[in-house]
């Protein structure tokens, strides 16, 4: 019997099967939670729809998180088939293809900034707030966070700071749930090669290099993500709330470059 057993997930952010969001959910999928999904527009339905099947799942709802109207149906339609939800997971981010090219002072926008904050971080508490009545103590909200929240990393720009916010918003959020026993966390996931990543300018680049100086000298996997995840929103880790767990390889504890290159 897996440590999920019993528990009802879920999963906003599934696009493909190179999304964090997916690695999360076959985790929590082999550890026994029954799994829910959204997808962002109708031209994901079929998609999303076919790899929640894969694991079990018929329920796949339709959410654009920039809506409150659209969030507010997700939950008024998982009533259908649920009566509480033991874990949400946040795995959206989105900034404009434009703010993540070159110079931060030179790309960034107002517009650009507000979407970025709103999309990424404000759609977690509205989340929330629209799944309140039907958590319960022992619930569980994780958001997916990255180095760049805390650290200037290049063309990753007004991105950086909605990471900033979200991880703000995960300690809030965990003060304000904490009295009815709703856990929030989030996990600063290393660069993994998925289709949002691939606007970031010079990605390619980021991966190699945080493989050449990680701790384990390699980048992470979605699986471990998943599995990191799975942890946080189980019974194993009923103590931690308000935590950002780095899943990285390490790279978040080094200071400099490797020099010997080994």
């Amino acid at each position: 019997m897996g440590f999920l057993q019993g528990k009802r997930a879920l999963i906003v952010g599934l696009a493909n099967n190179h999304s964090i969001a997916w690695g999360i959910a076959r985790a929590m999928r082999r550890e026994g939670a029954e799994l829910a999904f959204t997808y962002q527009s109708e031209k994901l339905a079929a998609r999303v729809t076919a790899l929640a099947a894969e694991l079990d799942s018929d329920i796949a709802l339709r959410c654009d998180v920039g809506s409150d109207a659209d969030i507010a149906q997700v939950f008024h339609h998982l009533d259908n088939y649920w009566n509480h939800i033991d874990i949400l997971i946040h795995s959206v981010a989105f900034a404009p293809a434009s703010q993540l090219e070159g110079n931060y002072i030179d790309d960034v926008t107002r517009e650009g900034f507000r979407i970025a904050h709103d999309i990424s971080s404000y759609s977690f508490v509205a989340l929330a707030k629209a799944a309140h009545p039907m958590l319960r103590a022992g619930s569980n909200l994780l958001a997916i966070s990255y180095l760049g929240a805390v650290r200037a990393v290049p063309h990753y720009n007004v991105m950086g700071l909605a990471k900033a916010s979200l991880e703000a918003n995960v300690r809030y959020m965990a003060a304000a749930l904490g009295p009815q026993q709703i856990r929030v966390n989030a996990i600063s996931a290393g660069p993994i090669k998925t289709a949002a990543a691939k606007g970031i300018r010079d990605f390619n680049r980021m991966l190699d290099y945080g493989a050449r100086n990680a701790p384990l000298r390699r980048n992470v996997t979605l699986d471990e993500v998943g599995n990191a995840a799975a942890f946080l929103c189980s019974d194993l880790a009923s103590g931690i709330t308000g935590d950002v767990l780095y899943v990285d390889a390490g790279y978040h504890i080094q200071g400099m470059a490797v020099l010997d290159g080994k």
